[in-house]
């Protein structure tokens, strides 16, 4: 089983710095970061708006919750966005790439 973490950071350098963590620990086959978001959301009851970036990561299913206590030790919110999407379909080549590279 197959899963994208999608992760919202405060900006560029945080996304690539938790990116090339959760590579370099092969918790991720692959990651993608949009450098620049505009995220809106409540907070303590008030309407907030920031900019933000998007790191999406690729891994296996079973890595998922060393994966997020990773990016908790690391990230720089107190409650960061961290949420699993299991991914039920994909590409043969791309899936079994994935799981040569995390092995």
């Amino acid at each position: 089983m197959y899963t994208l973490i999608y992760i919202t950071t405060s900006g560029f350098s945080e996304s690539k710095k938790i990116a090339i963590k959760l590579l370099k620990d092969k918790l991720a086959a692959c990651t993608n970061v949009i450098p620049e978001i505009d995220s809106f959301y409540l907070w303590k009851g008030e309407i907030n708006e920031d900019k933000e970036s998007l790191l999406i990561a690729k891994t296996q299913s079973n890595k998922v919750g060393i994966l997020i206590k990773r990016v908790e030790e690391i990230h720089s919110y107190d409650t960061p966005c961290i949420l699993q999407i299991q991914v039920k379909k994909g590409s043969k080549n791309y899936l079994d790439w994935m799981e040569s590279e995390l092995d």
